[in-house]
């Protein structure tokens, strides 16, 4: 199981320091963080649509990282914000968007 980002000021950090690239459906902001683990932190804002569909968007990309967490590099502290055209899209459009980002960052351990 990956380690999750809970606390705002972490979040911050990942922010301020951290690299982003976007896609179509997520944003996604990576930092080094000089561990061997790989911790996500995942953000969905009310612009993409009620509770129920905030969840769902979460849950999927909560997923999506979880059956491809072996394929991320370790020592990374990474932020997956969904963008509102992430609203109502399948578990597989989810799932390509955050592997895409992956490779653009190279913190794919397939691509490395």
């Amino acid at each position: 199981m990956f380690k999750s980002i809970k606390k705002n000021y972490e979040f911050l950090n990942v922010y301020h320091h951290g690299k982003s690239y976007a896609n179509k459906y997520l944003v996604m902001y990576v930092l080094k963080n000089d561990t061997d683990l790989v911790r996500f932190g995942i953000t969905v804002s009310k612009k993409v649509g009620n509770s129920v569909v905030r969840h769902r968007v979460t849950r999927l990309i909560r997923e999506s990282i979880r059956l491809n967490e072996e394929k991320f590099a370790r020592g990374y502290d990474i932020v997956v914000i969904a963008r509102n055209t992430a609203k109502g899209k399948k578990y597989k459009d989810i799932e390509s968007a955050l592997m895409h980002l992956s490779k653009i960052h190279h913190i794919n351990k397939e691509m490395s």
